[in-house]
């Protein structure tokens, strides 16, 4: 038998593997990454606050003298006209104290005209020495005191009316009543409020600010929208800012109107957004997520790529970070336009392949399956 060189062999195995390899070599996957363009803006800040619909003229009723409830005509809810009637008290005990002012003022009167019909009946006969200069004195003093006498009982019983009148709680403004604390037979002190009213034609939206942002609030831009339409917010102005803290909370009270006028549900919540700008460097808002590092320095992968083109390759660029907006990163130092990687930047290296998110993600990959192709054939 002949014996065949192994050398031969060798290379005939290697003249048959050598056939069946591809004429070129594989062609890299880019990998798919999510990513954010870079456009810069000035600098802002933007705060939230709760809040609530209020009324700018709300008003609470009380009487101006204390007593029984004798009738109770408003319910909550129900829209009151200035001068309304809102509830009567019991009022015979202030007929009766009336009745007694009128009387001591009756009497008071006549004292006062006998008093000056005396003092001119004494002055008459002061001339021919009839009467003593102080019998004259004497009748004159007492005219001027039963005529103060008359003005101070004619004062009572103008009080006495005038509490009588109290007797009758009215609407100091036109508005709803927000709350009622009274019912009939129920005694109620002076001054102790019983009926809440409010305008719903002057809403305003009422927040509570801390204290670390008092003064950026004073000069910011506001919008609002309610719970009820969240996609629907609208411009507001500070109208009025609390001078003092209040002493629970230690939060300052602000009150916002709405630009344009606007009906607005009492009582409702509402979002309030205060923007204001914080310094004139423009700086981009990026994800956080997209932030990495370089030699212990902020730094983004920034993807480089020709225009229209559906891959490119990451390049580690540092930037500068200005500050946080939630979840946001202020940085600049990108170029404006660019496209950052916002997710898996720990997986990123220097020279990547990547493919662009959406249509030139689809776009990348029909090439990248067409390129595979040609090279196995």
């Amino acid at each position: 038998m002949k014996t065949i060189p192994i050398t031969a062999v060798t290379l005939a195995v290697a003249t048959l593997l050598g056939a069946c390899s591809p004429d070129k070599p594989s062609v890299e996957a880019p990998r798919p990454v999510l990513t954010a363009e870079v456009r810069y803006d000035a600098t802002r800040e933007a705060n939230r606050y709760a809040g609530t619909v209020q009324s700018r003229f709300e008003v609470d009723h009380a009487f101006r003298v204390g007593g029984k409830v004798a009738l109770r005509k408003v319910e909550v809810g129900q829209f009151v006209r200035e001068g309304d009637v809102l509830a009567v008290l019991d009022d015979a005990d202030f007929r009766l104290a009336e009745e007694v002012a009128r009387q001591q003022w009756t009497v008071a009167v006549a004292q006062a005209r006998q008093a000056e019909a005396d003092r001119k009946r004494l002055g008459s006969l002061k001339a021919d020495g009839s009467v003593s200069v102080a019998d004259d004195e004497h009748a004159y003093s007492s005219a001027q005191t039963a005529q103060a006498s008359e003005e101070a009982q004619a004062r009572q019983l103008e009080l006495a009316r005038n509490r009588l009148k109290y007797t009758v709680l009215r609407a100091s403004r036109s508005g709803v009543v927000t709350a009622v604390r009274l019912e009939v037979g129920q005694v109620v002190g002076e001054g102790q409020p019983v009926v809440a009213t409010a305008d719903p034609g002057t809403p305003e939206i009422v927040v509570d600010v801390p204290e670390d942002r008092l003064s950026a609030f004073r000069n910011a831009h506001f919008k609002a929208a309610l719970a009820s339409a969240p996609d629907e917010p609208f411009d507001v102005a500070l109208r009025e800012l609390a001078p003092q803290a209040a002493a629970q909370t230690r939060t300052y009270r602000a009150r916002l109107k709405p630009v344009s006028a606007r009906p607005l549900p009492l009582g409702a919540t509402a979002t309030l957004v205060s923007d204001r700008v914080v310094a004139d460097v423009q700086v981009a808002a990026l994800p956080a997520t997209a932030l990495t590092q370089v030699s212990g320095h902020p730094a983004v992968w920034l993807v480089q790529h020709a225009a229209k083109e559906p891959v490119g390759r990451v390049q580690l660029t540092p930037v500068a970070v200005h500050g946080y907006r939630n979840d946001l990163a202020l940085v600049s130092g990108v170029p404006a336009g660019g496209e950052v990687v916002i997710a898996g930047v720990q997986k990123m290296a220097p020279g990547l392949k990547v493919a662009l998110p959406g249509p030139a993600l689809a776009e990348a990959n029909l090439t990248q399956a067409d390129t595979t192709q040609q090279a196995t054939r």
